[in-house]
């Protein structure tokens, strides 16, 4: 036979209040979820093509980036900006990428940029300058890639030793490396 307790009535309250805070929980981390996303999205879809040689493959790597945002949201303490937590999920979930599909990549078929500019001639120079760019940044070895990729994205030496785990002084003379390399291979494409 039970006995039923004050303890036992006080648990049967903590259910519901339970169970509805659980609820507000998850509706706050949804509404933060979609909101990181929906400011980032577009960077997130840049930083994935320089990973990525198909736009199949970018889709990919952005499902599986989501999906990494959504599962380490909740761990999230604020030690760092949103922004910055966003790009160095993205940045795992990139280098976990290249790594699962090592010498499945073939050498490049780069997607074309749709830009929607009023003027076609202008339009069309601009988009065969930014296609030359992107082309020459995916030819770059994958460190400098990481921080001219984080660099077009507005983010200080901070945030991207930040994103790769690495110290400033790294990221500037990657960054200065990535830049002479860039600098050389858009000269011999001319």
């Amino acid at each position: 036979m039970k006995s039923s307790t004050g303890t036992d009535a006080a648990l049967a309250d903590v259910t519901p209040f339970a169970m509805h805070f659980a609820k507000w929980e998850r509706a706050k981390q949804e509404q933060e979820f979609d909101r990181l996303l929906a400011a980032n999205g577009p960077a997130l879809a840049r930083l994935a093509a320089s990973y990525t040689n198909t736009s199949s493959d970018r889709d990919d790597l952005l499902q599986e980036i989501a999906l990494a945002v959504w599962q380490a949201l909740r761990a999230f303490r604020g030690e760092c900006s949103p922004r910055t937590f966003l790009f160095r999920i993205a940045h795992n979930r990139a280098i976990a990428y290249l790594a699962r599909s090592r010498g499945r990549f073939p050498a490049a078929d780069v997607d074309d940029v749709h830009d929607p500019a009023p003027d076609p001639e202008s339009g069309l120079a601009r988009e065969q300058t930014a296609e030359h760019l992107r082309r020459a940044i995916h030819r770059l070895p994958l460190v400098y890639r990481q921080v001219i990729t984080l660099t077009l994205e507005d983010m200080g030496y901070s945030e991207i030793a930040e994103v790769l785990g690495i110290s400033e002084s790294n990221v500037g003379a990657r960054l200065t490396r990535a830049r002479q390399l860039l600098r050389e291979s858009l000269e011999k494409r001319k």
